[in-house]
């Protein structure tokens, strides 16, 4: 169980302080979090359950417990590639082909049913709480917060812009620009439909940054791409507008079986602070299989 750890001090005007008064100054913890914690009596001086009321004094050890809480998705097994782990996080690399939360069309066969799986074999117990999603055709980094602090932490990280989400992409056509910033915004034209478009009424402030890496013999281009905002399909909008549409991109293109069976994109890495620690932390997962293959074979067929 994760715990929040401070050691009094004699600036903290020695027993004038409550704990509810060294709670609010040295933890950054949600008002949710911080009832539950209370509830549920999970706040301790040197290994003693106390009160918010309770005075401590110089030298006591405060730490606090956060509430214990699972999920209830059937296990199944599907393999799980485990980029990091610690108390508070766990990072995957999402293979392509799997969603990754149960919806009613996907109620099984899903990331979340695979962490069960692995929860079981390793003798854990926290609710999966996804801190970002990727579309089932796209693969890469998935952060799972173990507890609610994590989640809220690195959900606030991402509202503020401070998580760099970098991503891979095989693009039709070459760029004239070679670089550039796409600030447009995004919406969904039709409720009923999934496909997202360029709105400008209507639409929510989007911005992706690109940089071509890579041309491909006349027609395609590998592109690193940045986002600087989160919208659902904000690369595959943004680059289709463009002209580019993702290789393989059934809402926004062509499929292109005959190179790549999904969607060529790739979340390759996230840059943040971790939720307890402050320290930062840059999870990258390589380029896929497929995506490498969908490589060789543009350059095989143009030879």
């Amino acid at each position: 169980m994760t715990r929040f750890k401070y050691i009094v001090q004699n600036s903290d005007e020695d027993g004038k302080k409550a704990v509810r008064d060294l709670i609010y100054t040295n933890f950054n913890i949600s008002s949710r979090l911080k009832k539950k914690i209370k509830r549920e009596n999970l706040v301790f001086v040197n290994g003693m359950p106390v009160k918010n009321h309770h005075l401590p004094q110089a030298g006591d050890i405060l730490t606090i417990g956060l509430p214990e809480e699972t999920s209830y998705f059937p296990p199944e097994d599907i393999p799980l590639n485990i980029l990091y782990e610690d108390d508070d996080l766990l990072i995957l690399n999402k293979q392509p082909g799997v969603v990754v939360h149960p919806t009613n069309g996907n109620p099984f066969h899903t990331l979340a049913n695979g962490i069960m799986k692995y929860m079981l074999d390793t003798d854990q117990q926290f609710k999966i709480r996804f801190v970002n999603r990727l579309d089932m055709g796209t693969s890469g980094v998935v952060v799972v917060g173990k507890n609610s602090h994590a989640q809220d932490n690195m959900t606030k990280q991402m509202q503020k812009g401070s998580v760099e989400k970098t991503y891979l992409a095989i693009l039709q056509g070459i760029f004239e620009d070679k670089s550039g910033v796409v600030d447009l915004p995004i919406g969904r034209p039709d409720s009923e439909r999934l496909q997202r478009a360029v709105m400008a009424e209507g639409g929510s402030p989007s911005v992706t940054r690109y940089e071509v890496l890579e041309e491909l013999v006349g027609a395609y281009s590998l592109v690193q791409l940045q986002l600087e905002t989160g919208r659902t399909h904000q690369i595959r909008v943004h680059m289709a507008h463009l002209g580019h549409p993702v290789l393989g991109d059934h809402l926004y293109g062509e499929e292109q079986p005959q190179l790549i069976s999904r969607q060529a994109l790739h979340s390759s890495s996230l840059a943040f602070l971790h939720p307890v620690t402050g320290k930062p932390i840059k999870i990258t997962a390589p380029l896929p299989s497929d995506m490498k293959e969908a490589l060789e074979r543009i350059q095989q067929n143009n030879k």
